[in-house]
């Protein structure tokens, strides 16, 4: 039983995590000079002319949330159940 609550409680942690991922995202396509200026100014040429940085974090927050919430045609299938690639991935 232990170890049902503890996937459990992990897949909602991660779940957050990914809605604040697309959420800071979505914050940083409106307002990029405030959210990615206050600590250096080496990401500059990939936030102003096109939003390349805030696109990446939207599809990777996307990605992990379909993970952990998988959709009828991706539940159960070999992405899904593979822990190495989530390994992989998670970090970024």
């Amino acid at each position: 039983m232990g170890k049902l609550i503890k996937n459990h409680l992990a897949r909602l942690i991660v779940m957050t995590a990914a809605t604040y991922h697309i959420a800071a995202s979505l914050h940083g396509f409106f307002w990029p000079k405030f959210f990615f200026d206050f600590l250096t100014k080496n990401f500059d040429d990939a936030v102003k002319p096109v939003p390349i940085l805030q696109t990446i974090n939207l599809i990777f927050g996307f990605i992990n949330l379909a993970w952990e919430w998988p959709l009828e045609f991706l539940a159960g299938t070999a992405i899904h159940r593979s822990l190495e690639l989530r390994i992989l991935l998670l970090p970024l």
